[in-house]
């Protein structure tokens, strides 16, 4: 395709001739003339809907994140709620968090609904994630638009509709909503006369009734109350959790919260980090500064829309360990277990769930305790999916995945990084009032279960040609696909698209009993594990290694782990 590509420049040309305001014609024509590159990334296709919403980069265009494909999907998505409830009462819930043009794609969506004839309750100040799922329920809602992009670059902004059950949409309204928004093929197809009388605000008031449910979530009040002092550090990372987990933790009993000032206040320009991302070391260094002036037994951040958490503590040497989505996700599975086991309420009617990229270690602790783990393809819609469908039949106790995602209880459909946050605290606070550290802890799971380590890599293809790329990429994993990495012979592949595990040595092929997704997953010979998988989000694909071996005792754990570090690291070199 060339850089004025007359396909790319009629769609261009459309949108001038529309009904769009000046500015948007503005910054059009600057591309035709100066910028032909970025034109072609911007209108080169639509800004696909997908299973989740949108996510994408902020522009002009049918390829970015504007009021116009923001009005459009909207648009799509009333003509799909105005089927599925004709003659029903239909409320949506609207909320936000920190990013650029948040208010004005949230107060975008909220007009286009309300045109529509659809109720909207809307936040009135912007709240995280998990929020806008308990209000779903809580409300009576169809359905709730979340405006966010997680914890993508400062220049990206998204989109993610939630159906009735407070949960991120899952099929058949997936799909159904997809067809529904791929109709509207203009935005003169959407209906922009706003109905102000049928907007109305989420107030204040319902910060306390969503914080005595996480509030409920508690297993430990007493230990709690012996480390009401333990000392607490958080950053929201300038997002929209700085009220409500700092106000959770001390729902929760913990007195001693520090937080860090320079990243309090809300800022869709993220200033202080490089990424949002509280995966990234690098984004808690000043929470980690903060932590050694006041002395922190544990450091808290979340991602820009709350649903994602992590976590530091000090290890043997003093210095402060960012633990991976896969370490707090087991400390909390084995907490929590180990809690429900003691008050007699492991019956065999219980659940957790995770995902396929996640550890599989919280298999192995399940399994331990009895408890029926369930794993879904990875995103939490998938999570929430299990259990919408086992409400009523089995009790939730918890479930997450490996990106630093967590839900304790069922009251929220999604990741909860409040309630995680407040829950980790718990954790620490318990196993310190037991005279255990964090790492002892982990040292205890791994003698137990195995002492697994993971590690992840993304690789970044921008564009079209980075889109093509990837998919080149998936091609000659199903195509060709290695015998070997890492000097360990490939045992059993799983084609989770194809939906087969193939046994390598005997070329036995088995149906595998999971939805179809655009993964590869590969079992090695000593147990290592490797999953490709393109990001649904971001222009990137990404490979999730683990690694597992025994652990004999508490003294062996920094050699032992030392020793899987470098079967991580020689499976990564194999993908780099």
């Amino acid at each position: 395709m060339s850089a004025l590509d007359p396909a790319i420049l009629e769609k261009a040309q459309s949108w001038l001739n529309g009904n769009i305001d000046e500015d948007t014609k503005t910054q059009i024509k600057k591309l035709i003339n100066d910028n032909p590159t970025e034109l072609v990334d911007s209108f080169y296709q639509d800004l696909e809907f997908g299973t989740g919403g949108l996510r994408g980069l902020m522009g002009v265009g049918t390829n970015r994140m504007n009021i116009y494909t923001i009005g459009m999907a909207t648009q799509g998505l009333a003509n799909y709620l105005l089927k599925c409830f004709e003659g029903e009462d239909i409320k949506v819930a609207i909320t936000h968090d920190s990013r650029i043009n948040n208010t004005l794609f949230a107060t975008t969506t909220a007009n286009v609904l309300t045109a529509n004839g659809i109720k909207v309750l809307y936040f009135k100040d912007m709240r995280p994630t998990p929020m806008l799922s308990f209000a779903v329920r809580h409300y009576g809602c169809k359905s709730g638009v979340m405006i966010t992009a997680s914890h993508n670059p400062k220049e990206y902004n998204g989109y993610k509709a939630y159906w009735d059950d407070g949960a991120q949409v899952v099929a058949p309204h997936d799909t159904n909503i997809i067809k529904e928004v791929q109709k509207i093929t203009s935005f003169d197809q959407v209906n922009w006369n706003k109905q102000d009388e049928l907007f109305s605000y989420i107030e204040e008031d319902f910060d306390a009734i969503y914080l005595e449910k996480v509030k409920g979530l508690s297993l430990s009040p007493e230990e709690i109350k012996q480390q009401k002092d333990l000392p607490i550090v958080f950053s929201p990372i300038h997002g929209a959790s700085g009220k409500m987990v700092p106000a959770a933790i001390k729902a929760f009993g913990f007195e001693n919260v520090h937080i860090v000032k320079e990243q309090a206040e809300p800022d869709g320009t993220f200033p202080t980090v490089v990424y949002p991302n509280p995966e990234e070391a690098e984004a808690l260094t000043l929470s980690v500064k903060l932590g050694k002036e006041v002395g922190a037994e544990l450091i808290l951040a979340c991602d820009p829309d709350g649903d994602r958490y992590a976590a530091a503590v000090p290890n043997e040497s003093g210095e402060y360990e960012l633990l991976n989505g896969n370490q707090t996700g087991s400390l909390l599975t084995y907490y929590l277990l180990s809690k429900w086991k003691e008050a007699g309420k492991l019956d065999g009617n219980q659940f957790m769930v995770n995902t396929i990229v996640t550890t599989e270690l919280i298999d192995k602790i399940c399994a331990g305790f009895g408890v029926e783990c369930f794993s879904v393809l990875t995103g939490f819609k998938n999570i929430a999916a299990i259990i919408r469908e086992l409400e009523g039949i089995k009790k939730f106790i918890g479930g997450g995945e490996e990106s630093y995602g967590y839900l304790v209880g069922d009251f929220v459909r999604d990741k909860d990084g409040v309630s995680a946050c407040a829950m980790v605290a718990e954790v620490v606070a318990y196993y310190k009032s037991k005279g255990k550290t964090v790492f002892d802890v982990l040292a205890e799971i791994y003698e137990q279960f195995g002492f697994y380590k993971e590690n992840l890599i993304s690789v970044t293809k921008k564009g079209k040609d980075g889109a093509e790329q990837i998919q080149a990429l998936m091609n000659g994993f199903r195509q060709n696909p290695p015998k070997e990495m890492n000097s360990q012979k490939v045992d059993r592949i799983v084609d989770v698209k194809a939906s087969t595990v193939t046994y390598v040595d005997s070329g036995k092929v088995i149906p595998l009993e999971l939805d179809k997704s655009n993964v590869m997953q590969f079992y090695l010979a000593d147990g290592s594990k490797i999953s490709a998988r393109p990001s649904g989000t971001e222009p990137k694909i990404k490979y999730y290694f683990s690694v597992n071996t025994e652990l004999s005792n508490r003294s062996a754990y920094r050699s032992t782990e030392k020793e899987l570090i470098e079967r991580l690291e020689g499976l990564k070199q194999y993908f780099s």
